[in-house]
């Protein structure tokens, strides 16, 4: 007896974004499942699509399919009605996203519950999205924080934790002195992997503890990396030399829509040169850049202004790098949906991950490093996540291996760190 089709609707529907979808989306969806008995692949894929067109903006899935269905005359196969959307929903994806500035207002307000939770031990891990197939800093985390309460649309840490509490372990600070560090090797420790570094502040004793930690272990490099304007803490203590803050940039178009509850480019620019103007040595990440209409424009607006405001013996690094998926990520993404054009980009195979097709890369991160003038170009530039086979096109030169590029940046960064400790005891 052949099964029921509502039966199985109700089945394999449970795999699928349907129950993510508003619900006039939910009921059309149901309405040509049950017309054409979809299958489970075709159900997954007929949401995902529903759930892109509601995120970017675009005209509904109804009015999508209505379009395919007009193109052919009645009695049309499902498949040839399928590939008429998917043709759609492709083209609407490979064109240049479009961000009106002002257009939307970032959240004003970060939406997360902190709570306490403890660690059974701290240690130092690996960069959580390093990868053999790209070439890596071998950067070393140290989770301070677990989770962030900003809402960037492509975040990856979603994909490590879930919901909106963020977790501090009250004995960090006991954890962190006790962390045994060999004096003869030079490390550098990232704390911007698990949550935002700063936007906390001192919270139970955070940065005092990081602070401390920098002062007191000369070998380390202790990176900062952060989203935020919140350094009213930082300048009220004396740092060490070691202590690198480093934020995240974009044009602020791209804050409004895609790094809501997040501090403005100018608030990060500002709260940037007061470290710098203390005697603190900065860095900046261009990473995720995001192609859209006019980036060429919004990019080089923010590199013009930070050359205007910065000296570049301050400066320690400037990375660079996009949007890399893993498809989990993208899973999770359009989970949590909202007003959103990150996953509207022609996505491909990246070493084994998902990203942009390598001449967009080359032409995003080209136009950024040429629009520093020489004196710019002599701090550490690299690529974040991304192919060896990028860095020649881009900065005319590349590394052989992951450790001469560790090497290399270690080399850079203590070379200004050590200049920063003989002008303080000179």
């Amino acid at each position: 007896m052949k099964t029921d089709y509502s039966e199985k609707f109700s089945r394999i529907v449970e795999n699928t974004l349907f129950s993510n979808l508003q619900l006039e989306g939910q009921a059309f969806i149901q309405q040509i499942a049950f017309a054409h008995r979809f299958t489970q692949q075709e159900l997954r894929q007929i949401c995902e699509i529903a759930r892109d067109l509601e995120m970017w903006g675009e005209e509904p899935l109804a009015r999508n399919w209505a379009i395919a269905t007009d193109n052919f005359p009645s009695g049309q196969s499902k498949k040839a009605l399928l590939e008429q959307l998917r043709g759609r929903w492709s083209s609407m994806r490979d064109s240049p996203n479009h961000y009106p500035a002002g257009g939307r207002q970032p959240v004003s307000r970060v939406k997360a519950r902190i709570s306490t939770r403890s660690k059974p031990k701290l240690g130092l891990g690996f960069c959580p999205v390093a990868s053999p197939k790209t070439r890596c800093c071998n950067l070393l985390t140290l989770d301070a924080v677990d989770n962030c309460g900003y809402h960037c649309s492509y975040c990856s840490i979603q994909s490590f934790f879930s919901g909106d509490r963020v977790y501090f372990d009250p004995d960090f600070p006991d954890k962190l002195a006790q962390l045994q560090i060999d004096p003869d090797r030079i490390y550098h420790i990232g704390t911007g992997q698990s949550s935002d570094s700063l936007m906390w502040g001192n919270s139970h004793n955070v940065l005092d503890a990081l602070v401390t930690f920098a002062r007191e272990n000369p070998n380390l490099i202790l990176e900062l990396k952060t989203k935020s304007g919140n350094v009213s803490h930082l300048l009220d203590l004396d740092l060490p030399a070691n202590l690198i803050c480093t934020w995240s940039l974009n044009p602020q178009c791209i804050i409004e829509h895609e790094e809501k509850g997040s501090a403005s480019l100018e608030r990060r620019m500002a709260a940037a040169l007061s470290l710098q103007q203390k005697g603190c040595l900065v860095g900046f990440h261009f990473h995720p850049m995001i192609h859209f209409d006019g980036w060429k424009v919004a990019y080089t607006a923010v590199t013009d202004r930070l050359q205007q405001l910065f000296d570049p013996d301050w400066v320690a690094m400037i990375s660079i790098g996009t949007l890399t998926y893993t498809r989990q990520v993208i899973r999770k993404i359009r989970e949590r949906g909202g007003d959103s054009q990150i996953l509207k980009m022609p996505l491909v195979e990246a070493d084994g991950k998902l990203s942009y097709p390598d001449e967009i890369k080359t032409a995003l991160f080209s136009t950024l490093y040429r629009s520093f003038s020489a004196d710019w170009q002599s701090i550490f530039f690299y690529l974040c996540m991304e192919n060896q086979r990028l860095w020649r096109p881009v900065f005319g030169f590349e590394y052989a291996s992951n450790d001469q590029l560790e090497q290399a940046m270690k080399n850079a960064y203590m070379n200004k760190i050590n200049r920063v400790r003989s002008e303080n005891t000179g």
